[in-house]
């Protein structure tokens, strides 16, 4: 359960403010389906932090505990870092998928939204040094709809309303401190 709760509460605080979160405020915006909105980014989810759990996984059987134990807490200093920085929406991001259904739209654009994502890395790391991995991909997936689902169902009032500045720097302590804990476990 240890490997579940680390996964959600760092995925939760990394992903405030972050593209993904301002692309369900988007589509919820554009579209006005909540429920399928959230649908959408359950499946995004799950299949893009599957693929990142996997591969934190494989690659932590490459390398000798100490270099991943080494690799690990840099990863996670280098997400603390990088989670100060404050994400912007891209508006090629935010076009409109003619033709497709809301469902198809949210999953798609959550998914190429994912790649290369601060959250899809810290996935990745998180299973390469947490186990079970079903636990870790769980965590990651609720950790993104807590931090999504509410967005999509109050809208941007709610993003307006959040302290987003103060939400990014508790993300780069959390962070920081996993890093430190890692390293010096």
């Amino acid at each position: 359960m240890n490997s579940f709760l680390i996964s959600a509460t760092s995925v939760a605080l990394a992903e405030m403010g972050d593209k993904t979160q301002l692309l369900a405020l988007v589509l919820a915006a554009k579209y006005r389906k909540p429920r399928t909105i959230a649908c959408g980014i359950l499946l995004a989810t799950l299949a893009n932090h599957a693929l990142a759990g996997a591969f934190g996984a494989l690659v932590s059987h490459w390398f000798a505990p100490q270099t991943l134990r080494l690799l690990v807490a840099l990863s996670f200093f280098a997400v603390a870092v990088w989670t100060l920085i404050p994400d912007k929406i891209d508006e090629s991001g935010s076009a409109p998928l003619r033709g497709r259904s809301v469902l198809l739209a949210t999953v798609v654009a959550f998914f190429l939204a994912e790649i290369g994502d601060k959250t899809q890395i810290a996935t990745a790391v998180l299973g390469a040094e947490y186990k079970p991995l079903w636990q870790v991909i769980a965590g990651t997936t609720c950790g993104m709809l807590l931090a999504d689902v509410p967005a999509v169902w109050l809208g941007a009032r709610f993003a307006h309303a959040l302290p987003l500045r103060a939400t990014r720097l508790a993300a780069t302590a959390l962070f920081a401190a996993l890093a430190a804990w890692i390293a010096f476990k």
